[in-house]
């Protein structure tokens, strides 16, 4: 797994290299991209829903930006009629911008610390090892950039009417010790810490982007968007243009749904930052299929969503 140029797909490169039938990775001029399937660090797994095409997608890319201890991981949940082809589209695109913008703040750094040992000063502000490692501001302004960049590349190519749905995302990137976060939806990521009495402890690493929120509902609110719940759902909160015309959207961030762009919906993520330790086992990614609890009266787990879900291990290795 690995970078590759952003004009390429995991498709395009599917037709042009031998795949991995192991751990379903595809390789590409020496890079390795894992879309489906396990490896001996990672496992995918994926279930349709009942409502059509499953619109839930996943990546993980070793060796990021060609950085041998680098890790990017995602999991896509596209929504409405085409949700498929924006997951899909985040997924294949994405990564690759993130790739490009982290490298170039990578060499900034690199430039930054060689002036400063040139003239003998030094800056605070910027941790550098190896002369590699950035700034928290500068990971969350790539993660800030690309994502806008992607829903602008969404807006051109999947989706110019506004009315064919959308994507959340949930990504982080691994390197070292350090683990970068960057959320947007409601999709979710939690790392599985080892207690100190040898029991298993879920941690959420990410906040559910939701109309429930305060701040999110004051921003929607200020744009003249409306927040309600339908009869059929009257736990869940949504946004609605002024007129309540659909789509509702359980979601007060997401790639996509362009027509609620100018009511309060954004594609700006929330990134974070979190410093592994060695009580920290493993990251699971997931859409709301899974981590949701989605229950009828009967107490059946609702089938109608698609399930999926990312487990990334030996994130210490």
């Amino acid at each position: 797994m690995g970078t590759c140029c952003s004009h390429v797909s995991v498709h395009d490169m599917e037709s042009s290299c031998k795949p991995n039938h192991n751990d379903g990775a595809c390789e590409h001029d020496g890079d390795r991209i894992m879309s489906r399937g396990s490896s001996e660090f990672v496992s995918m797994y994926s279930k349709k829903g009942s409502k059509g095409v499953n619109q839930d997608a996943f990546t993980v890319w070793k060796d990021f930006t060609k950085t041998k201890d680098m890790i990017f991981c995602g999991v896509f949940d596209g929504h409405g009629p085409l949700g498929h082809r924006f997951s899909q589209s985040i997924r294949d695109k994405l990564p690759s911008k993130l790739s490009e913008s982290i490298k170039q703040s990578q060499q900034k750094v690199i430039k930054h610390n060689d002036t400063n040992a040139t003239d003998g000063s030094s800056d605070s502000n910027v941790h550098v090892e190896d002369n590699q490692n950035m700034s928290f501001a500068s990971w969350e302004g790539s993660f800030k950039t690309c994502f806008t960049e992607m829903d602008e590349d969404l807006a051109t190519n999947i989706d110019p009417t506004g009315l064919a749905g959308g994507s959340t995302a949930v990504t982080v990137i691994k390197q070292g010790d350090q683990l970068i976060i960057g959320n947007l939806g409601d999709s979710r990521a939690v790392l599985c810490r080892r207690a100190d009495d040898n029991n298993l402890v879920p941690v959420q690493l990410t906040v559910d982007l939701t109309p429930d929120i305060p701040s999110e509902a004051l921003r929607i609110i200020n744009c003249g968007g409306k927040i309600f719940s339908i009869k059929e759902e009257p736990r869940v909160n949504r946004l609605w243009r002024p007129n309540g015309d659909r789509p509702g959207l359980a979601m007060a961030r997401a790639f996509g749904d362009f027509c609620l762009k100018e009511y309060g919906l954004i594609s700006v993520p929330d990134v974070s930052y979190r410093k592994l330790t060695e009580q920290d086992e493993f990251v699971v990614l997931a859409s709301d299929g899974v981590l949701r609890e989605q229950i009828e009266d009967k107490g059946q787990v609702d089938g109608s969503r698609d399930l999926g879900f990312l487990v990334a291990g030996n994130v210490l290795s």
